[in-house]
This record gives structure tokens, sequence and C-alpha cells, in this order.
């Protein structure tokens, strides 16, 4: 038991508050709009609050805001829609096909009971098809529909009612009687409906720190034309509404010489039970410094014995308003002159490592082909001291050198001679 008593305990603690959240959000109404107002002080605010659903007309003969249409869908011989019958409450059904005067009709009294079912009597094959029922208030913009699909069969076995995922299927017997069902009884289709009654539109305040369903009631208006003012802001002229708000729809709540005091959320609630609509409109109200003193609309004060001077108190504006632009201008000029400043130096920089490259490249290449060259030279005359060193070792046959040490002394100084004069050519 005392198990259950917690679980009980943590349930309402985790879960009760969001039911009471939404049942006190559906209770207020829908919010369709919410918007975020800042204004100076000492200036006038104006709460926009309209909706042409609001707008009140009394409809004393009643025979154009609600009207009822039954149509049918026919898809053999060829796809074809007709228009069965209308009625709406201050003129009596009408009947299209002159062939379904006196067999189709639906209840005199549907405008008072809710009750628009269509009524077929001696049922034929032609009246096999898709039938709709169409509801309509203009007044209230309310548009609601039903579909039937009704089948004629020769057999009395085979009458039934099911339903196939979309609409409601009747196979009904030739010849028979059938009822098509299309019943609302919302008060907004019956008669008897106090339409003044029922439109209401108020205006609540929040502070800063209340809750929501603390608020303060300001206003209250209906369709009737009686109002209710809580407070003594009305009476003041500190707040103030259009003087027949509901024949244009127009709510709009207007707060005059705002103060800090003033800040807060204040809500439009508008309610239609007899349309059903549920509307609300949340403005969250800031309240700013006051704005400073226009210097342009104060005229400077001159002694009699002073000559005023106004070409310089005007051009004190102008040229505070035209150093704004001029800045920016200023701002975007010189950092065009940093950009081409700098692309410039990096050409020049890659054009300098360029021409570097180039020239140690060439520089190389001369050394590769000098050293080749002196290659070559020297390789030619290697080859060709070989063959005056041979040329010179050749013994004449007359040689006047009789010691052999002397003679190889001899040749060996001409080689070097000759050696030595080839390398200083």
């Amino acid at each position: 038991m005392l198990l259950d008593m917690t679980f009980l305990s943590i349930f309402a603690v985790l879960f009760l508050p969001q039911v009471l959240s939404q049942g006190s959000s559906s209770r207020l109404g829908a919010v369709v709009e919410a918007r975020n107002i800042t204004l100076p002080a000492g200036s006038r605010a104006i709460l926009p609050c309209r909706s042409p659903r609001m707008v009140w007309t009394r409809d004393r003969l009643k025979d154009r805001q609600r009207v009822v249409h039954w149509d049918v869908v026919r898809s053999s011989p060829e796809y074809s829609v007709e228009r069965v019958l209308d009625m709406s409450p201050g003129a009596r059904q009408r009947v299209y096909n002159s062939f379904n005067k006196g067999r189709i009709s639906i209840s005199e009294t549907a405008f008072n009971d809710g009750n628009f079912s269509l009524i077929i009597h001696n049922v034929v094959t032609t009246d096999k098809g898709v039938y709709t029922c169409n509801l309509h208030h203009h007044y209230c913009q309310v548009h609601q529909n039903i579909q039937i699909q009704l089948n004629v069969t020769k057999s009395a076995r085979k009458e039934k009612r099911y339903w196939d995922g979309e609409k409601t299927v009747f196979v009904v017997l030739l010849g028979s009687s059938v009822a098509l069902p299309c019943v609302n009884r919302r008060p907004l289709w019956r008669e008897g409906a106090q339409e003044d009654q029922q439109q209401v539109a108020h205006w609540d305040y929040q502070a800063p720190g209340v809750r929501p369903d603390r608020a303060e009631r300001l206003v209250d208006l209906y369709a009737s034309g009686e109002r209710r003012d809580y407070g003594p802001l009305f009476s003041q002229n500190k707040m103030s509404l259009e003087e027949h708000p509901f024949t244009l729809g127009d709510f709009s709540l207007s707060i005059a010489e705002l103060k800090p005091v003033d800040i807060g959320l204040y809500s439009c609630h508008l309610h239609h039970h007899y349309c059903g609509i549920q509307e609300r409109r949340i403005f969250r109200l800031t309240v700013g410094p006051p704005l400073p003193p226009n210097p342009s609309t104060t005229r400077p004060t001159f002694q009699s014995n002073e000559l005023p001077e106004p070409r310089i108190e005007d051009d004190v504006p102008r040229v505070v308003n035209v150093i704004l632009p001029e800045q920016k201008g200023y701002f975007v000029q010189h950092l065009g002159y940093f950009l081409a400043t700098f692309l410039l130096l990096a050409l020049i920089a890659i054009a300098v490592i360029v021409l570097t490259r180039r020239r140690k490249k060439r520089v190389l290449e001369y050394d590769i082909y000098r050293y080749e060259r002196s290659n070559i030279a020297n390789a030619g005359e290697i080859s060709l001291d070989c063959t005056e060193l041979s040329t010179c070792s050749q013994e004449p046959s007359n040689s006047e050198y009789k010691n052999n040490l002397l003679k190889e002394r001899g040749m060996a100084k001409d080689c070097n001679r000759d050696f030595e004069a080839k390398l200083w050519k």
C-alpha cells in the first residue's frame, strides 16, 4: 500500500503540472500571434488585435448564413456531379431534378434539431452513386461534409451496411426507401443561439514575475454593446479602445504616455462561442529610455544686440550626416591600397626569385660546358704528346751519340722542351 502511494505521488508530481498547463492553455485559446514590442518612454503604444471573423452582423432573416446541400457523383455511364437539393433556414428546400420531387427530401426541421439526413423513397438503379452532405456557415466560415456511397441490388439477401475505410456504404434493395444519415447537433447549426451574447473579447495584463493564471483583467467587451472596465486606466484615458470594435473586428489596445511600470505581457482574447473561435494574441511590451530632444526643432534665442548665425547652426547636422557614410568609404579605400601594395610586393618577390634561379641555372650549364671542353682539349694534347714522344724516340741510323746514357738524356730534354713550348702556346 505504501509503495502504491509512493508511485501515485511521483506520478502526480511529474505529470499533473503538464495536464494542468494543457488544460489552462486550451481554456485560454490557441495563440495565433506573439510579438515583442519596444518603445521609448513617453510615446504611445498600439497593440494590434484584429479578426474579421469576430465582426458581428445581425442576421434577422437567417437565410444566407447557414446552407445545407446534397450532391451525388455518378461514375456510370460517365463521370458526372449533380446537385440533388439544398435548403437554408429562411427558405424552403429546393430539388433540382423534377423526377426527384416528392421522392427525395430532408426534414423541414433540420435547422432546429440538426438532422440533415437525405430520405429517398422508391429507390431506382439511377440512384447509385456517392452522395455528399455539405454544411456551410458563411458567417462563421465553417464548412463540413460527409460522404455516403449508395449501391442498389435486386436481392434482399445482399442488403447491408458497412465501412470501406473511407466512407459508409449502403446496399439497398430496389424499390425500397433509405435514409442517408447526416446529423450535426452543434449549436452552430441550430436555431435559438444568441450570437450577440456568445461573442466576447477581453484584454489581460501580466506583470513581470506573475503567473498566467494570476493575470490582471483590463476590460471585457461584448457584441451586444456591453463593456466592463477594471481599474481606473480607461477612465483616466491611460488606455483606450475603438468605439465600435465588433463593427470592424478591431480590438486594438492603445496605451498613452508609456512608463517603465507598463512593462509586461498584454494578451488579447477573442471568444466566439457560437462559431467555436478561441484565439489569443500576446504582446511583450518593453519601455526604453525616452528620446532625446530634437535640436532642429528648438530654435536658439538671441539678444537684441546680437545677430543670429543660422548658417552655422544649420551646417552642423549636415556635416555629421555626411561624415558617417564617408567613414565606411575611407576604410574600404585604405583597405584597397593595402591589398594593392601587398600584391605588388608579392609580384616583385616572385620575379626576383625566378630571375635568380634562371641565372644560377645558366652559370651551372656554362661551368659544365667549360669543364667538358677542357677535358676534350686535354685528351687531344695527351694524344698529341704521345705521338710526338713516339716520334722523338725514334733513333736515327747516323746518330752521333755513342753513349746510351747521354742519348737518353738528350732525347728527354728535347721532348720536354717541345711539350712546354706547346703548352705556352
